[in-house]
This record gives structure tokens, sequence and C-alpha cells, in this order.
């Protein structure tokens, strides 16, 4: 007899499920109703039963035929695959109640009975989500603005770490604002704590591709590596968004300081400044790059502007080309930085 009631369970089970198919969910209802009354030990009849709750929209009531399916479950030792069905679709339930806590919970105890991809993406999607809510209800600029004052503050008092700890808090209130990302970045470099700086400067320059300071802190950054044709590189964009020369003093004083570290040798340094004129022109003569560049004759005018006015080598200094040639002349020794 019982045997004949499950036979009769699944027949029913399989009527539900061409109705559920032809989206007739009443019929649906009836069908996995009249099963369960027949057989009240699959549960696979309770998860399509809650699949037609949640397609009509009734996710209370889906989420109670769930939680009673694994309840269920437990007690008659069902498959676990089972059991991670019905509380995948309770956390489906749960996110279309805006009850996030819940989702992630019922996902992840979805995913120790079986982990399947689709939950496990579901599971992301509901802490992704969950995340957004947090940020978004934690974002105040006003507030933002005070943490970064007071990370100033603290910048000026020399405690690196107390401001690190303020502009943090700046940018969890208003992640799109720059500037407590350019000034973090400063202290991360002043602990030396160089990755952490060049994300925030990379930040900076994402958030807006304009932000000059931007640019001075990825050269910075790159200093610090000892990349300096890199932080040449960085001060360069700096000048071309530097359109009212605000930032000039600073940029042409790191710009100096690259060339400088690049060729110790070209302002007495390096080899103990040993090398003497005559031995360098000697080298140079033998390298055909540098040849090339000295008979250019516009990079001759350049250099000869360059000799009697400083000044324009910042300018020249903004053509890659000439950018290029004049380091050259830096490497092999011929131009001398003052």
């Amino acid at each position: 007899m019982a045997d004949d009631n499950k036979q009769q369970a699944l027949a029913e089970k399989d009527l539900g499920n061409q109705a559920y198919k032809k989206r007739q969910f009443d019929e649906a209802l009836s069908h996995y109703e009249k099963a369960w009354s027949l057989d009240n030990t699959n549960i696979s009849i309770l998860t399509n039963k809650a699949a037609v709750l949640f397609e009509q929209e009734k996710f209370e009531e889906c989420l109670k035929v769930c939680e009673e399916a694994v309840e269920t479950g437990r007690g008659v030792r069902a498959d676990y695959k089972l059991i991670a069905r019905a509380l995948q679709r309770a956390g489906n339930a749960s996110v279309k109640l805006d009850q996030l806590d819940n989702a992630v919970e019922y996902y992840e105890k979805s995913l120790t009975e079986h982990r399947t991809p689709d939950t496990l993406q579901k599971l992301r999607d509901a802490q992704k989500l969950q995340k957004e809510r947090e940020k978004a209800a934690y974002h105040n600029p006003e507030l933002a603005d005070k943490a970064r004052e007071e990370g100033n503050k603290l910048f000026k008092q020399q405690d690196w770490p107390g401001a690190i700890e303020q502009y943090t808090e700046a940018i969890k209130r208003n992640d799109k604002d720059v500037r407590p990302y350019s000034n973090r970045a400063v202290c991360y470099l002043k602990l030396m704590a160089v990755y952490e700086a060049e994300k925030d400067a990379d930040k900076c320059i994402e958030l807006d591709p304009s932000f000059v300071r931007g640019y001075i802190r990825k050269a910075a950054v790159e200093f610090a590596k000892k990349e300096y044709q890199k932080s040449i590189d960085a001060l360069q964009l700096a000048q071309e968004h530097d359109k009212e020369g605000k930032s000039a003093r600073e940029i042409q004083q790191q710009l100096q300081k690259a060339y400088t570290a690049m060729n110790p040798m070209a302002t007495g340094g390096g080899a103990g400044g040993e090398e003497s004129q005559e031995e360098v022109l000697k080298r140079a003569a033998q390298d055909p790059e540098v040849q090339r560049i000295l008979g250019d004759p516009v990079m001759q005018q350049i250099l000869q502007q360059m000799q009697q006015d400083p000044k324009a080598a910042q300018e020249h200094l903004k053509n890659p080309q000439v950018a290029s040639n004049i380091r050259k002349l830096m490497n092999a020794g011929i131009l001398r930085v003052a």
C-alpha cells in the first residue's frame, strides 16, 4: 500500500511539473499538494511547490515551504542535493523579501550540503548587494570632509598612522573624493608602504584623470621604487594637466630630482666624479645614437636655448621625443644638469 502511494505521488508530481512548465501555477500547486499528501517523505515535491510559489511572488509562503522541506529532509535523511536545493530556494525568497542577511545564511548552508556554481554566484551577488547597502548607508560627504581635515591636522603633527586612519574614514564616507586618497598616499610613502601609496595614487588618476596631484603622487611612488623614467613620465603628465601652472615649481623640482637620480655622474656624483670631460666625449663619440642627437640641427638649437636659459628646459621636456633625447645625453654624461 505504501509503495502504491509513492507511485501515485510521483504521478501527481509529474502532472504538477507539466502544469508548471505551462505556467499553470494553480493547477501545479493542486497536484503537488496531492502528491505530498500521498508521500510526505519525498521533499522534491516541496521544493517544486516552493518554485511555484516563487513564480507567484508568494515569497513568504515559498520560504515556509523551503524550511519545511529542509526539516523533513533532515528527518528522513534525504539526498543532500535536495536539501541544498531547498536551502537555495529559501535564499532566493529571502532576497526577494529584502532579507539579505538571511539570504546569505541560506546560500552558505546550501553550499555546505552541495556546492554548485549557481548557488555560489547567488551568494556572491547577495554579499555584493549587502556591501553596497552598507556603503550607501555610511556615505556622508560632510563627515568625510571633517575626517579629512582631522587627517590634515595629524599630518602636520607627523602622526602618519593617525592621519591614515582619518583619511581612510574620509574615503569610507565619500569614496569619490580624490583628496583623501592623495593625502593618504603621502602618508604611506612616509612610512615606506610603497604598494599602498601606489594604489592610492592610481585611484586618484582613475577617479579624476585631470587631477594634477595624482600624477605627482604617482611620480613620487615611482621614484621610491627607483623607477626614475616612470617617475619622469608621470611628472610630464602632471605638467600637461597643470594648465594654470600652480604646481609647476613642485613638478620641476621632482623632475630635477629624478634626472639627477637617473644620472648621478652628470651632477658630479657617481664614480666619485672622476671621469674627465675628455673621457666622456671619447665614450660619447663611440655611441651612434648620441652622435645622431648631437648632429640634429633642431636638438642643437634646443640645447643652446637650454644653456642660455635653464627655464627653457621645462618647456622642451613637454615634448616626449625631445625629453627622450635629453635623457640619452644625460645618461651619456654629455648634458650636465646644474
